[in-house]
């Protein structure tokens, strides 16, 4: 995969892999189910509640739109993101929509016990039957003195696989622990997710018969070889018979090209504020100066695959993608710099790139 693509600059039209006319790569975004990845940012002179409501907002639109899933994501000590208790979240959304998939993507099991995330997940599975998912990830989803701060070590992202399944048993009923069941938790079966960015997870997720999540929206570099080597070496499992992929894409749609790169420029300069910035809340002429530098440019890359246009453009470019990471569905990261850009963005894109369920 990837033959008759380029590299774009990260400025350009589509903000990273430019797909080019006449490539060979598969036409599929049809038939592709679209999901949604909200990180709960928290904008500039907003404060967490007003985030937490606009996730609600968001997720209530993509309802009414035809997408299948919304998932939110566990990151710790960061001020741009609100959704760190990533199960309280989605109770409260689910509190709030009437038939939209939520779930975590993902959750940061090494951070936990998993007869705790079983607990929690079990909760929201009897509460809402038929609407939860588990996506687990093995990173800590913070830095190295946070996770001192939630009591963990680091050497247990070691036991990834094992709590895994700890987990897995839990949620199915057969514990691997005797003795010990999660209530509520046992019996629910409530999916799991396999989510990562590197071979360790692609390996995982085949081992288990689980389906794979590639963070492609941010970590891209190993998309096409650990694809690759999932479907190899996936075995199936009582959950799933054959291999499933999702990979994670960022999009900005808008009304005008205009609009969309000055989005772009936005999350960009968002982006050095919050990973490059010190703590400090840069100005855009010293988030500019960074982007152009080394680390800047490294950051510009952790964004590769972005597309950002009009709406005929986005759907182009989510065509390419598809098939580029041969990719059973995709999940769609909205980028842009307020609530309402963003609801824009999750409408656009559904009018050319009509919502489907897997």
């Amino acid at each position: 995969m990837g033959r008759g693509v380029r590299v774009a600059d990260a400025d350009a039209m589509l903000g990273g892999v430019e797909p080019q006319a006449g490539t060979k790569e598969e036409r599929r975004l049809a038939s592709t189910p679209l999901a949604l990845l909200d990180l709960a940012f928290v904008g500039r002179n907003e404060a967490v509640g007003d985030a937490l409501q606009n996730s609600v907002r968001y997720a209530r639109r993509a309802e009414e739109l035809g997408y299948h899933r919304v998932w939110y994501a566990e990151h710790h000590n960061m001020a741009t993101i609100a959704s760190s208790a990533t199960a309280v979240l989605i109770a409260h959304v689910a509190a709030h929509t009437e038939r939209i998939r939520l779930g975590s993507g993902g959750v940061m099991l090494p951070n936990h016990s998993p007869l705790v995330i079983a607990e929690q997940f079990g909760t929201l599975a009897s509460l809402h039957p038929g609407r939860i998912d588990l996506g687990l990830g093995r990173a800590p989803g913070t830095d190295q003195v946070t996770l001192r701060a939630l009591r963990r070590s680091p050497m247990s992202a070691d036991r990834f696989p094992q709590d895994v399944q700890e987990l897995q048993g839990y949620l199915s009923g057969e514990t691997l622990v005797p003795g010990v069941n999660a209530i509520p938790g046992k019996g629910t079966k409530v999916p799991l997710y396999i989510l990562g960015s590197s071979h360790f997870g692609a390996k995982l997720a085949a081992a288990l018969g689980l389906p794979y999540g590639f963070a492609s929206h941010f970590a891209p570099g190993a998309l096409e070889d650990a694809v690759a080597l999932y479907r190899q070496q996936f075995e199936p499992s009582e959950q799933l018979d054959r291999p499933y992929v999702i990979a994670g894409v960022n999009v900005i749609a808008a009304d005008s090209e205009e609009d969309a790169q000055e989005q772009l420029r936005y999350t960009q300069r968002r982006r050095v504020s919050t990973l490059l910035g010190g703590g400090r809340q840069l100005t855009d002429e010293q988030a500019d100066a960074i982007l152009e530098t080394p680390q800047g440019q490294q950051l510009k890359q952790m964004t590769k695959y972005t597309a950002a246009g009009t709406p005929d453009r986005v759907r182009d470019y989510l065509e390419w993608f598809a098939g580029h990471a041969d990719a059973d569905e995709l999940m769609v990261v909205h980028l842009g710099s307020t609530l309402e850009k963003r609801l824009r963005s999750l409408e656009l894109l559904a009018e050319v790139a009509r919502p489907v369920t897997p």
